[in-house]
């Protein structure tokens, strides 16, 4: 590992915004937060947003900007890049922002029923190949459900055709509505929260993808305790780019 990863590091232990529990496939005893976000983590009793996949953090921090009546932890397992996010909001004195480094795969560990109010999945890995990775999937929409209260949105930004059309799909399937949805955020003209919302932040990555002529597409919807979810069975167009920062993403890319 490289002097500046180490470096990172260091600077992340000791920042109070940030919980590091990268072992949470081996933790035994309950995490000492859940449950407890609220009254000793963020001192107040405002709804907590969550940004599972937050890499640099920069929507995390910018939903706090925005939002200062609302928590926001950013949760992701690559501590380095959390580290950029982590350093803003302590640097510029921010209360109501928490990073916690973890696998989303066990997010259900660190939150207890009704404590979470919403989820951001923005440029999700698509995870063409496995279904149980999708990060949309019924597979973690169970799992948020045990933390998330009744009706909480969930809200997908995303350059990919493929997990914006799977989610499509997996709604359709369940018998869920969503709020608001759109194939091209920028170029729609909306005037309901949720769009201006989501368009009102735009990272780093997102505006390479949009300099491409990749539409940025976004979707949220309510996730209800009781809903039954069905995944879908349709066969669903693969991705034929490779995004920034991703592994290739399609089978078609296997041969070039």
């Amino acid at each position: 590992m490289g002097k500046g990863k180490l470096a990172k590091f260091a600077e992340m232990a000791a920042n109070p915004l940030v919980v590091e529990c990268p072992m949470a496939a081996v933790m035994h005893e309950e995490f000492p937060l859940r449950g407890k976000w609220h009254d000793e983590f963020f001192h107040n009793p405002n709804p907590i947003v969550l940004e599972l996949g937050c890499g640099r953090g920069e929507y995390t921090v910018g939903l706090g900007k925005q939002y200062p009546d609302k928590n926001f932890i950013g949760v992701d397992i690559k501590g380095a890049r959390m580290w950029t996010g982590a350093k803003e909001a302590l640097l510029t004195g921010m209360k109501n922002i928490g990073f916690l480094r973890t696998n989303i795969e066990f997010i259900q560990r660190f939150f207890a029923p009704d404590e979470v109010s919403e989820i951001w999945l923005t440029f999700s890995d698509p995870q063409m190949k496995k279904v149980t990775k999708r990060l949309t999937s019924t597979y973690f929409l169970e799992r948020y459900r045990q933390f998330m209260q009744d009706g909480g949105l969930v809200h997908l930004k995303t350059d990919s055709n493929f997990l914006f059309t799977y989610t499509e799909e997996m709604l359709k399937a369940s018998g869920i509505e969503p709020d608001f949805k759109t194939r091209n955020l920028y170029g729609s003209s909306s005037t309901k929260e949720e769009g201006r919302q989501a368009s009102s932040i735009q990272t780093y990555y997102e505006s390479m993808w949009r300099a491409r002529g990749i539409d940025i597409k976004y979707l949220c919807f309510r996730l209800g305790k009781d809903v039954s979810l069905v995944e879908p069975d349709v066969e669903i167009p693969l991705d034929e780019y490779r995004s920034y920062s991703r592994d290739k993403r399609s089978a078609l890319e296997k041969h070039t």
